[in-house]
């Protein structure tokens, strides 16, 4: 993916004032909704990437009629290590309650208490984060699109989106080569719906 990105920069290019590309895939699951990123494009992205890519993603999501709700994803849970990849996800909860206030995120957390709301209110009861999480931001793309493909697969027919490309100056999305006819269907209509939206 990233290679295909650097032809894709030269013909369109990023959206003004974005500097990151990224990829997020949802997955449409009984009772509950789960958006991933980076799960493509950024191999170990830093804080301020992460900060950047899902605040895009959140608004991506908004655009879908679904209000986001972030955890960032770690082996550590709310500080229980300064492993370098838990303090670049707890940097990134910092950058994003600055730039971005509006967005319902906390962290960094195990990927448990992303999605189960009694357990986290025992361990941290102030958390800022309300019900189960739909936007899981995982610190690098082994451990986001390792995630995916196995929430895929074990979900078995349920519906997949993406990846949705995010960042780009144009609607544009990527197929990989395992996309199902359903799949290249509904992003070739996502297409079409961001480029009436951007008209």
């Amino acid at each position: 993916t990233a290679h295909h990105l650097e032809y894709l920069d030269q013909v369109i290019g990023k959206r003004e004032g974005v500097h990151t590309y990224a990829c997020m895939n949802g997955l449409l699951l009984p009772g509950r909704q789960v958006f991933l990123l980076d799960t493509h494009v950024n191999y170990d992205p830093t804080a301020e990437q992460l900060a950047e890519i899902t605040a895009m993603a959140a608004e991506e999501m908004m655009r879908f009629g679904i209000k986001p709700k972030a955890a960032l994803l770690s082996h550590s849970n709310f500080g229980s290590s300064n492993h370098p990849s838990a303090l670049k996800m707890r940097r990134t909860l910092e950058l994003l309650r600055e730039q971005s206030p509006w967005l319902e995120v906390d962290g960094e957390m195990h990927g448990d208490m992303a999605l189960d709301a009694d357990a986290r209110a025992a361990i941290m009861p102030n958390s800022t984060l309300m019900g189960e999480a739909n936007l899981l931001v995982l610190p690098n793309i082994d451990a986001a699109n390792i995630a995916y493909n196995l929430l895929k697969t074990a979900a078995g027919g349920n519906i997949a989106i993406g990846p949705v490309l995010l960042g780009a100056n144009k609607p544009m999305h990527i197929l990989t080569a395992t996309a199902t006819v359903r799949r290249i269907v509904n992003m070739t209509a996502l297409t079409v719906a961001d480029a009436n939206a951007a008209r």
